[in-house]
């Protein structure tokens, strides 16, 4: 894993990772996101909080569409497209899809992210057709499949574009206090639903 320096949008160029996935709009893209999930944050808050409920409050779920939404419209501010996927709307610039994940509600350690056990087969096969190859020596989730179920979760989607490469931008949020972490970089689905990162950097979330 790869963290690299933080970087927070001004002061230094964005790595060679970067401007090979996002080509000239690498900078702008590095500087929108965290403002972009900051956005995204504010919105789900305010939902929460006219909602007034003592448990299971709508954060989670309206965090999940504003970060969908903000970042596509930070897509097409950089000159970049939006591909609907069966309702959703996804972030493509550079043919490079963002595939933003909320991993945990507090802060903690980014290989500690994992996949929920009743996650949508859609995204289960995003991050599978679309996501980098597994690293070298790990257990593959293929061995575990059936041929029907492997050409299933490798075909990929003809809205995104079948050449289109996932680039996944996880996160950590609360209402309470906002966002915590920031990371994006490829990330490989594992057979235990946990990832393997050939490349991750992280970036410094926006002052609130």
């Amino acid at each position: 894993m790869d963290d690299g320096a933080v970087w927070n949008g001004k002061g230094a160029s964005p790595s060679a990772w970067a401007q090979k996935r996002f080509g000239t709009q690498a900078s702008g893209l590095a500087a929108g996101v965290p403002k972009r999930l900051t956005r995204a944050h504010q919105r789900a808050r305010a939902v929460h909080a006219e909602a007034n409920l003592k448990k299971r409050g709508p954060y989670g779920h309206v965090l999940a569409e504003a970060v969908r939404e903000e970042l596509a419209d930070e897509a097409v501010a950089l000159g970049g497209t939006v591909r609907e996927l069966r309702g959703y709307a996804y972030a493509v610039i550079n043919g490079h899809a963002l595939f933003p994940f909320r991993y945990a509600d507090r802060a903690v350690p980014l290989d500690r992210a994992r996949l929920r056990a009743d996650v949508s087969p859609q995204r289960r096969r995003m991050l599978t057709a679309h996501g980098p190859e597994a690293p070298e020596g790990l257990f593959p989730l293929d061995d575990i499949l059936t041929t029907d179920a492997y050409e299933e979760l490798h075909e990929a989607f003809e809205e995104l574009g079948r050449t289109t490469k996932l680039v996944s931008v996880f996160f950590t949020s609360a209402w309470e206090d906002g966002i915590h972490a920031i990371h994006w970089g490829d990330a490989h689905l594992d057979g235990d639903r946990t990832f393997s990162w050939s490349h991750v950097e992280p970036l410094a979330p926006a002052r609130r």
